[in-house]
């Protein structure tokens, strides 16, 4: 008899979302976040790097964009002090471009390459995919370099989250589905819907390879501390379309 291995789970930092992916994110695995900006991707990948820190876990942020002295700000505000993590050893900011982190990823010489062989982080957070787009916009080139650098971070057997700036990904433009949900193991959504004539924040889990996840949509709040999910909606549809409205009871 085959007895197959159930694979390790890594906690989000939230309970809830832990409970709604079956256990936490699966090991070894790349998961795409994926929403307009603001809507708190940024917060969850940082809440995903500190909690396994507290485990022991190193954890690796590559940014495109932000510079670290403006997430270290950022992160104070909610509670975490990433300074004093990487002086610790224990997290690494890396500001680089997407040209120079393919490139990293392909050479065993890079200094990311080094920081990977030194650190053996377990969790990595990047920020964010849409940003290869500058290399190129051509689908079947982007599915490519998607592929290279998931397949590069699987190697080192790190668990990633990829944000992703892409906010019509459950209505894709002329019926079709940009490359990355297809190469991503996971795909989380994560949105602004308004409800009741207020704004709030919404997120599901549209597919998770190798579990039986939630499929409820969970209002959430950016905290001290991070994300924290709110109870389910109740008698709402059209939460995903952005045009909501109450269910009328019988």
């Amino acid at each position: 008899m085959v007895v197959i291995k159930e694979r390790k789970r890594l906690s989000s930092g939230e309970p809830a979302l832990d409970e709604m992916m079956g256990g936490g994110f699966i090991e070894g695995t790349v998961t795409l976040l994926s929403g307009a900006p603001g809507v708190g991707k940024t917060t969850l990948g940082l809440q995903f790097l500190t909690t396994g820190i507290a485990k022991g876990e190193a954890g690796l942020m590559i940014t495109f964009e932000e510079f670290p002295a403006s997430l270290i700000r950022d992160a104070k505000g909610i509670g975490w002090d990433l300074q004093a993590l990487q002086k610790e050893g224990l997290l690494r900011l890396i500001f680089t471009s997407p040209k120079v982190f393919l490139e990293s990823l392909q050479s065993s010489e890079s200094p990311l390459a080094e920081t990977i062989r030194t650190m053996a982080p377990t969790r990595a957070v990047i920020d964010s995919a849409t940003h290869f787009k500058r290399i190129s916009e051509d689908p079947i080139k982007l599915r490519d370099i998607y592929n290279q650098v998931i397949n590069a971070l699987k190697r080192e057997k790190i668990t990633t989250l990829m944000l992703d700036e892409d906010a019509n990904i459950s209505r894709p433009r002329d019926g079709r589905m940009p490359p990355l949900p297809f190469v991503v193991d996971s795909v989380f959504l994560m949105r602004y819907v308004e409800v009741d004539s207020a704004m709030s924040r919404a997120l599901t889990i549209l597919k998770m390879r190798g579990s039986n996840h939630r499929k409820d949509i969970r209002p959430y709040e950016i905290r001290q501390g991070g994300l924290k999910l709110l109870p389910p909606f109740k008698d709402i549809q059209g939460i995903l379309t952005g045009v909501t409205q109450r269910v009328r009871a019988g």
